[in-house]
Parts: structure tokens; C-alpha cells; sequence
């Protein structure tokens, strides 16, 4: 049955919701060669995903997921999709212990990287973070400091079969579409990065019929996140606006600022740095101003320039690296 799906797709033809979630069951079962499942995570990088297949894959990604329930109704997760090739720091990481400071409790679904230099995993396991799936632990950390982190692989078991092709093909696949989508905590907030208009439009398609709030963000020059380095989008459940670091009073970043050079040790010098309040200028402004496009998605009543400044003074003041150290604690225990 599915090379009768990997044939349809290969003469452009696509899936229904069933039959996607039927296919990547079989590709995460180990049911396909690994030829096989290159095959089709390429003919998605070539042919536009529906949000009919989007929601199949997704439905089997939930459906062999370990899923968790935290008490609380207002968590948030902020993420990126990933393989935007632009080797940044972990932005939507540290953007995500803004928004706990804040007061907005934070479940952050994350992974190892797999098309960037160092992936959320990395980073918070090289500064000691020890993952788990524990249910109990998870809310403690959660209440301790207003953030707990699902380690995918320990969530999305089946994954493990399709590791070695991703990591082999080296760029943005569909699964890279799947992670914020597959949350085991299913947050009702979300904060979403991607690097092009397309999958923005995809991404707000299949979030209006979730009813969560939500907010789809990219940087018109390639960034799954907000950059400052140009103009940017932002897409809501009532809106889709184009804005610039100028209109907000921000100076525009120069992309050298961003990048990280080396591997996940480079990578977690510079996330502390940040947290601690002593990064440059352009760091603090960018994860300042993707913390607040999260916090809009709580309160829409106030304005992004106004939970900017809020969430830089909560960067400068150490909250944010007290929120992170709160955390540590309750995640190394």
C-alpha cells in the first residue's frame, strides 16, 4: 500500500488525510527501505504538502506519541521549524524563558539537531538539563519555574526509525513541518518560526482550524524566526501584517550577530550570555522581540512594541536567567 502512495506522489497526485497518517506510519515502523523514505521526504521538498496530508501526518505522529497532561490551561511553546540553513543561536529557546519570567508557564517541545549546528536539545543538555517523560517531574518543573522541556525522542519513540535518513539528507524535511505540530502536552499557545510565506500560510490553514491561539512568524529574508535583520511577518488568527524593525523602533540586526560558529559548546556560551543579560544589544532585541510575539498571543490587547520593551527589561534584569536557573535545579533532581 504505500509504494501505491509513494507512486501517486511521484506523478503528482496527493494524499487524502488517512492515507498521509497510513503513510508515515509505515515510514516510522520501519515498514519502508530507507531509499523509500527518502524518496518521499524529498517529494515534499519539490511539491507543496495540502493541509490535508499536513493533518494526516500529524494525526500519526499524535497517535504513536507518549502524550502528557500538565495542569495548566494557559501553557505556551514557542518553536521554530527548523533547517532554515542560517545557523543561529537558540533564539526560541531563550525567548522561552523570557516569556516564563513573564509569568506564562512554557512546555517547549524540542530535539537534537538535525538540519542546524545545535538544536534546543544541545544546548539545554550541554548546561546539564537532564530530560525525561515522567509526568510528575514535568510538573514540578513546570511549577517551579514556569517551564518544563518534552525531549522529542523521548515523546516520539517511532521517530527513531527515520533518524538516520534524516540526518543523511541534511535538509529541512517534512518531519521539521511535524515538530510544532506534535507537542505531547498539546499546549493551547503557540508561537511558531518558519523560513517561508508558503508554510506560513500552510501553518495558519491548519492552526484557525485548532482553535488555539496562535501566531506564525518569518522573516521575509529566510529566517524561521523573528530576525530584526528586515522586514517580517507575522500571522495571527485575525490578521497578516508585515513589519519592519523601524516601525517598532528597533535597529535592524546584522546577521553576524546571530550566528554561531562551532558546535553545541560555542552554542551554550552564547544562550547564557544572552539569558545573563550580557549579549550584544542585537541578541537581547531578538529574543526580546519573539518573546513578545508570544505573550501577544495571550495579550492581544497590548501592543508588540510594548511587550518588547517589556521582555527586554525582563533580559537585562536577570529575570530570565533566574527563570532558567530554576529550572535547571528542578531538571537535574
Amino acid at each position: 500500500m504505500a509504494v501505491d502512495y509513494l507512486k501517486r506522489l511521484l506523478n503528482g497526485g496527493p494524499l487524502t488525510r488517512s492515507e498521509a497518517a497510513e503513510l508515515l506510519k509505515c515510514m516510522t515502523a520501519g515498514k519502508l527501505s530507507p531509499e523509500q523514505a527518502a524518496a518521499i521526504l524529498t517529494i515534499y521538498q519539490i511539491r507543496d504538502i495540502t493541509v490535508e496530508e499536513l493533518r494526516g501526518f500529524r494525526d500519526a505522529m499524535i497517535s504513536q506519541a507518549l502524550r502528557v497532561e500538565l495542569i495548566d490551561s494557559n501553557c505556551c511553546d514557542l518553536c521554530g521549524t527548523g533547517g532554515d540553513g542560517k545557523n543561529t543561536f537558540n533564539i526560541s529557546t531563550a525567548a522561552s524563558f523570557v516569556v516564563a519570567a513573564a509569568g506564562i508557564p512554557v512546555t517547549k517541545h524540542g530535539n537534537y539537531s538535525s538540519s542546524s549546528l545545535c538544536g534546543s536539545s544541545n544546548v539545554l543538555e550541554k548546561l546539564g538539563v537532564s530530560f525525561t517523560s515522567d509526568r510528575e517531574q514535568l510538573q514540578r518543573q513546570l511549577e517551579r519555574s514556569n517551564f518544563c522541556y518534552l525531549h522529542a525522542p523521548l515523546f516520539h519513540p517511532a521517530m527513531k526509525n527515520v533518524a538516520a535518513v534524516r540526518k543523511s539528507l541534511g535538509i529541512r524535511t517534512i518531519f521539521n513541518l511535524l515538530g510544532p505540530l506534535s507537542n505531547p502536552a498539546s499546549p493551547p499557545v503557540q508561537l511558531t518560526g518558519v523560513s517561508d510565506l508558503k508554510t506560513a500560510r500552510l501553518y495558519t490553514r491548519f492552526f484557525l482550524e485548532e482553535k488555539k491561539a496562535f501566531s506564525v512568524v518569518h522573516s521575509l529574508d529566510g529566517y524561521d524566526e523573528i530576525s530584526l535583520t528586515g522586514e517580517f511577518a507575522i500571522f495571527s488568527e485575525d490578521s497578516e501584517r508585515i513589519n519592519s524593525p523601524a516601525d517598532l523602533g528597533i535597529n535592524t540586526v546584522d546577521p553576524s550577530e546571530l550566528v554561531i560558529s562551532g558546535g553545541s559548546d560555542n552554542a551554550a556560551k552564547l544562550f547564557m550570555s544572552v539569558l545573563k543579560g550580557e549579549g550584544s544589544t542585537a541578541q537581547h532585541d531578538v529574543v526580546a522581540i519573539n518573546a513578545a510575539a508570544a505573550l501577544k498571543c495571550i495579550r492581544s490587547n497590548q501592543s508588540l512594541s510594548d511587550l518588547f520593551h517589556e521582555c527586554r527589561e525582563i533580559i537585562v534584569s536577570g529575570k530570565a536567567f533566574n527563570a532558567f536557573n530554576k529550572y535547571l535545579e528542578a531538571a537535574q533532581k
